[in-house]
């Protein structure tokens, strides 16, 4: 598992635990379901050229939830156990096509210990479940591990100052010059931008090479083009 040395050499030094604004874990977790890949996502296998650490802004997740205390969304956005800004998404295997490694082999229930470690900074027990079933388990045969590795390149992201983002009108490219202006070695090419269909900021995804450093994102992998309008969500409160 070459990837989870690599990780120790990757990005920048670790800053503080990143965007968890307030976060309180209960001593019991709620226990996910077992995740299976649907009929229409095939198990898949091919060498990994690189991967994808996907970064979720809280807020607009939130803004598009039917019901914020349903189980699976309310310790993210019930409110009752924090604030969160940015959360991570997950951290992704990639290819150099969109035919992607996923469930690459069956996966358990996430122990308890490591689903609390990790709940700051993916706020969704079902959401780990189905990051390590369907990514995770094509990089390590241990869910310790691979939210290990990806705990340490999210807590290695500095973010912009959101509030001043919102303040004023943005763009895609925008967005991605403000990341790459926050961190040391990435360029706004590195940098990936998703909207939801009504233009709100809905993701960031930094682009990694095989050990895991910032590289430039392929084609398939931009999301929004530097040009689009893009408008962000408010911290509640801000």
């Amino acid at each position: 598992m070459r990837w989870l040395s690599a990780v120790a050499l990757a990005l920048m030094p670790v800053t503080a635990q990143a965007q968890a604004l307030s976060c309180s874990v209960p001593d019991r977790v709620s226990v996910p379901r077992l995740e299976r890949p649907a009929r229409d996502e095939p198990v898949r296998k091919p060498p990994t050229t690189g991967y994808l650490l996907s970064m979720s802004w809280s807020p607009q997740h939130c803004a598009d939830v039917r019901n914020p205390k349903d189980v699976r969304d309310r310790f993210q956005c019930s409110g009752e156990n924090g604030r969160f800004g940015w959360v991570l998404h997950g951290l992704w295997p990639e290819t150099d096509t969109r035919d992607y490694p996923q469930w690459c082999r069956p996966a358990k229930i996430v122990p308890q210990p490591v689903l609390k470690k990790h709940m700051c900074m993916t706020p969704s027990a079902q959401l780990l479940q189905h990051e390590w079933a369907k990514h995770g388990t094509c990089m390590s045969p241990h869910p310790a591990a691979y939210f290990a590795a990806a705990s340490k390149l999210f807590r290695a992201v500095r973010f912009p100052d959101m509030k001043a983002l919102t303040a004023e009108p943005q763009t895609a490219g925008s967005i991605r010059r403000a990341f790459a202006a926050r961190n040391k070695g990435v360029t706004a090419a590195m940098v990936a931008v998703s909207t939801n269909r009504d233009g709100w900021l809905d993701e960031v995804r930094l682009c990694l090479g095989p050990r895991m450093r910032p590289r430039a994102c392929k084609p398939f992998q931009v999301g929004a083009p530097d040009g689009k309008p893009v408008r962000i969500t408010p911290m509640p409160g801000s």
